[in-house]
């Protein structure tokens, strides 16, 4: 019988001795190449934060009127007699932070549910661009909402005697509604990816229809919905623009959230727009916050990923 090289070249069609070799793109190199650029510079960006923040605070550890224990543990944070406890400032951070969360995470759930389990095509198509009209407003339009008509809705359900002014109970909630289209959006998103044959597979069995949510869908959806509420938390601790607005203006160490406060974020504002000299210690010091900033949303990153890797559902 005659070879395969024969019986080819007896079919009349060229014979290939080279091989099979990979063509070249020249536009998936482009694009290629676009997203290597993109990376890089995303890496190289974050690391010149660092170095710089990094840089700046390590002038403020290195005055002698600052002990870096005393800047972790101190409850009072007073510069123009060199006390530079962060308590203060994280506390009333940490506290509006949990009461956005408290507002954002249950009605952003609520929302994700409804949109991707009951809403039909009509309806989903017209609020959700609804809803993520509040994440393309202006921060400080939020921050003013909060002053003019969360505060004195306040005060007038609980006493103008318990609640003042500036307080982090109206900068938290405001800054709730600021953080729920996001959670809606990214648990939503979540909750469309798990398949459609597990929610059929639930119906089959009898299941009702909250029973396949509640026990299947969002289960099945658990480590998109972490990494949407981990995402909201490190939004709401760098927030800045609700809070300088509403919050207040001075350190105060206090756990009342009807109280004036001062969050990290806010007190840079003020500290940053003020007649300062660079390279004085109380320059110097919103670098050493900002480096805690960044520490903070560093570590609920690892966080995020790590439930993540822990939850992931993958279906074939």
């Amino acid at each position: 019988m005659p070879g395969k090289k024969e019986a080819a070249q007896g079919t009349g069609y060229p014979v290939r001795k080279e091989g099979l070799r990979k063509r070249r793109r020249v536009g998936e190199t482009i694009i290629q190449s676009l997203l290597f650029f993109a990376g890089f510079f995303s890496i190289f960006t974050t690391l010149g934060i660092v170095y710089e923040l990094g840089k700046e605070a390590l002038l403020f550890f290195r005055t002698p009127e600052v002990d870096p224990w005393e800047f972790l543990t101190g409850t009072s944070w007073q510069p123009h007699i060199n006390e530079f406890g962060i308590l203060p400032l994280a506390t009333s951070t940490f506290i509006t932070s949990l009461i956005a969360m408290t507002i954002a995470i249950p009605l952003g759930m609520a929302a994700a549910i409804y949109l991707s389990e009951y809403a039909s095509h009509k309806v989903r198509r017209t609020l959700k661009p609804i809803l993520e009209i509040l994440a393309g407003l202006p921060t400080i339009v939020y921050g003013y909402f909060a002053l003019m008509f969360v505060t004195p809705l306040l005060r007038s359900l609980f006493g103008n005697d318990v609640v003042q002014i500036y307080n982090m109970a109206s900068g938290g909630l405001v800054m709730g509604i600021l953080i729920l289209p996001l959670i809606a959006s990214m648990s939503e998103d979540a909750l469309n990816a798990v398949p459609r044959a597990l929610r059929e597979a639930a119906y089959g069995l009898g299941a009702t229809k909250l029973e396949v949510v509640l026990k299947v869908v969002v289960p099945a959806a658990l480590s998109g919905i972490a990494a949407a509420i981990i995402v909201g938390i490190s939004r709401a601790i760098g927030e800045t623009m609700i809070v300088a607005v509403s919050v207040g203006a001075g350190p105060n160490f206090t756990f009342n959230p009807f109280q004036s406060a001062e969050t990290m974020t806010g007190h840079i504002v003020r500290i940053s727009g003020g007649d300062l000299s660079y390279d004085s210690i109380d320059y110097n010091s919103i670098f050493a916050i900002g480096l805690l900033l960044f520490f903070i949303t560093l570590t609920l990153n690892i966080v995020s990923q790590r439930i993540v890797r822990r939850f992931r559902e993958v279906y074939e």
